[in-house]
């Protein structure tokens, strides 16, 4: 016998009913916003697709949860099946850049100094992004300390250069965890100094930009040097920037020096998006409810409140997160359920959050 199924259920009802509900970080209607798709109705099942501005949205299960309350109030309904997808917006463009044929976002991890874990920063947020699905390329810019082959277990990779059907060179990316990279130290002896001057570093880094086979990608991030110089300067004035983050220690010093790269990009027209304070506390590995603040506490939250910007997190200093980087296994694919692997894991879904609320916003 078929299940009486009541007339008012309808793809249209659905969608009526879905139409207050909002995307929280855009504070516009899902329905408006072309997030939901694909409606139908099969007895008292309804089925649509809820199509999310990142792989990486932290309020996922929030959204999807809402949906499913609003249409169980239409009669009739005995199930509710969503559909999870995404689709990440492209940066705006910007007349006198040049962006990456294929690539939605790119986004700088920086550090006023060096020794803070930019590099940390760099790779994990990266991997966690692809852990998301999204797809993700890291371009390690810091050409003096290139540090993401190591980081990523891709110390002894061969990268191929090969021509491109218009007869230019391009070299192809090595590829692990999720990440395609390319870096500074699979084209020099790995003893053997990098000895530059500005315009050569223009020049290396704009080929990394632009004759690197990156394929199609959500995200780019870029692994920057540390300091305010040329490589920060090549970047932004070379391709539109969707943010960049800066990341610091609690150390006063290292928050002086990363206020003076935050002053830099906001002066190049590159959004900030916020402060990572990494190394906040450490946890030992034999009292993991305990925690030590060898570099002082909460200089990372009153940066942020100073200068009017978010704090993404606050990453603390954890044998495997060093164990992890030395060994090629980032924390977040060895221990996920560490501190550190989390908060990594929400600064990344943080990120790509605020990256698609800029897009959508212009």
């Amino acid at each position: 016998m078929e299940p009486t199924v009541s007339k008012d259920l309808t793809p249209e009802s659905v969608l009526n009913v879905l139409r207050p509900v909002q995307d929280p970080e855009l504070q516009k209607s899902l329905v408006e916003l072309n997030m939901i798709r694909n409606v139908a109705i099969e007895g008292g099942t309804v089925k649509f697709t809820l199509v999310l501005t990142t792989p990486a949205c932290p309020l996922r299960e929030f959204i999807v949860e809402d949906c499913e309350k609003a249409v169980r109030t239409l009669s009739g309904v005995e199930a509710v099946e969503v559909d999870v997808t995404a689709e990440t917006p492209k940066q705006a463009s910007l007349p006198d850049r040049q962006g990456i044929d294929g690539v939605n976002n790119i986004i700088a991890i920086s550090s006023g100094k060096g020794g803070v874990g930019k590099s940390s920063v760099a790779v994990n947020v990266a991997v966690a992004l692809a852990q998301t699905g999204a797809k993700v390329g890291l371009l390690d810019a810091d050409i003096y300390g290139p540090n993401g082959p190591n980081m990523l277990g891709l110390a002894d990779a061969k990268v191929m250069v090969r021509q491109a059907p218009d007869g230019k060179e391009v070299l192809e990316p090595a590829f692990n965890h999720g990440v395609k990279l390319v870096s500074m130290a699979f084209l020099i002896d790995k003893d053997q100094p990098v000895i530059w001057r500005g315009p050569m570093l223009n020049g290396v880094i704009r080929q990394f930009l632009y004759q690197v086979q990156w394929g199609e990608l959500d995200y780019l991030i870029v692994d920057m040097p540390p300091g305010t110089g040329d490589a920060q300067l090549t970047l932004a004035q070379a391709v539109p920037m969707a943010g960049v983050a800066i990341v610091t220690t609690p150390q006063q010093v290292a928050l002086l020096d990363s206020r003076k790269g935050l002053k830099m990009f906001e002066q190049l027209g590159v959004p900030v998006l916020g402060i990572v304070e990494n190394m906040s506390y450490f946890v030992p590995p034999d009292l993991p409810d305990r925690q030590y603040d060898i570099f002082g506490s909460g200089g990372g939250e009153k940066t942020s409140e100073e200068l009017g910007v978010p704090l993404l997190g606050r990453v603390p200093l954890e044998i495997p997160l060093r164990e992890g980087s030395d060994e090629g296994v980032p924390i977040v694919v060895s221990r996920p359920e560490s501190v550190s692997a989390k908060e990594l894991t929400a600064v990344a879904k943080q990120i790509a959050a605020k990256v698609s609320v800029a897009a959508l916003s212009k």
